[in-house]
């Protein structure tokens, strides 16, 4: 059975473009029924294959007998066609990476494809597009209708050991941070990491949940915010028949974690929760959004406008991410 999945290129002037071929030069080595269709420009794509000496088999995708398409990677142009250079940060490259995403969600929601692999973008580009834009994640929240969604971060070190990280707010100043928490927050950001231990079949769900404050409140004498909030949430969470506990001060949590008492952390804001893994996985982060109803994955680094169009990306982290979504995708019965 053929499995599609979407890869955008993300921003152009970025190193999207070239950790996705790489990364799919690695997987064209493996025999199975996974296509995938590259969004993006196309004269950047074929262009970078063949300067990069990589050299897929590309081929144009089929608008029909999607079952019988014989290859395996596919391209279509999204968004205007772009000149051969492009200044990073630049209102076309934006464009063109918002034309990608857009186009990879609706085709996820129309069901041409079982899920897409986000290369990076840049915010503040999009934004000065005039486009309403927190981040990727929250704009395919948007796109797909859905307000329960959650940002989890997945990392190993070189011994296999995992960090699996869902955050209760994202990317909030953290002046803002108490006043963006919430219990029902919490309790969705807990149900939606255990959801996640089993979406990748892992034999318990056992979720860990972050204090806000340092040593987590010390009951109520530096903040109140686990009392008053993240208990009750704990509560909720455990009378829903949920395997978790907390919350524990989060200078000491991650030790347990990644010894392997828990399986998730649910942390309650993005530093809290990312800086810990990316000192363990930090070249092959991936970024998963949960609670989509369709498989969304993106490799955790940005578009390294330093050292892009030099052919030093390491593509780890995209070959990752596409990986995830993968596993992802052969664990759900399509039709």
């Amino acid at each position: 059975m053929q499995r599609w999945l979407g890869i955008t290129l993300g921003d152009p002037s970025g190193i999207g473009p070239e950790v996705t071929l790489k990364a799919l030069q690695i997987l064209s080595r493996e025999q199975d029924d996974f296509r995938f269709l590259i969004l993006g420009d196309v004269n950047l794509l074929t262009s970078l294959n063949k300067s990069l000496g990589i050299n897929l088999p590309l081929l144009p995708w089929p608008d029909s007998n999607l079952a019988s398409a014989e290859g395996k990677f596919f391209y279509t142009q999204a968004g205007p066609q772009l000149p051969t250079a492009v200044a990073p940060g630049s209102q076309i490259a934006a464009e063109s990476a918002m034309a990608a995403l857009t186009g990879g969600a609706e085709r996820c929601l129309s069901g041409e494809l079982h899920g897409i692999i986000t290369a990076p973008v840049n915010k503040e580009s999009i934004i000065k597009l005039g486009q309403p834009f927190t981040g990727q994640t929250e704009y395919l929240s948007e796109l797909a209708r859905t307000e329960r969604t959650a940002m989890m971060l997945l990392g190993a070190d070189d011994r296999d050991r995992w960090l699996r990280v869902a955050l209760v707010t994202t990317h909030v100043p953290i002046r803002a941070v108490a006043d963006h928490i919430s219990e029902a927050k919490i309790v969705q950001t807990i149900e939606l990491a255990a959801q996640s231990c089993r979406d990748l079949g892992l034999p318990r769900a056992r979720v860990a949940v972050c204090g806000l404050n340092p040593h987590a409140g010390e009951g109520g004498k530096i903040g109140t915010e686990e009392i008053e909030t993240i208990i009750p949430a704990v509560q909720i969470a455990l009378q829903r028949g949920i395997d978790v506990a907390g919350p524990f001060p989060a200078d000491a949590l991650f030790y347990y974690v990644f010894r392997g008492d828990y399986d998730a952390v649910v942390a309650m804001y993005h530093d809290q929760g990312l800086v810990p893994l990316k000192m363990i996985g930090f070249e092959s982060g991936i970024n998963w959004t949960l609670g989509l109803p369709f498989i969304r994955t993106s490799p955790d680094h940005g578009t390294a406008y330093d050292i892009a169009g030099q052919n030093k990306a390491n593509p780890q982290s995209m070959l990752a991410a596409i990986n995830l979504a993968r596993r992802l995708a052969a664990a759900k019965p399509h039709a």
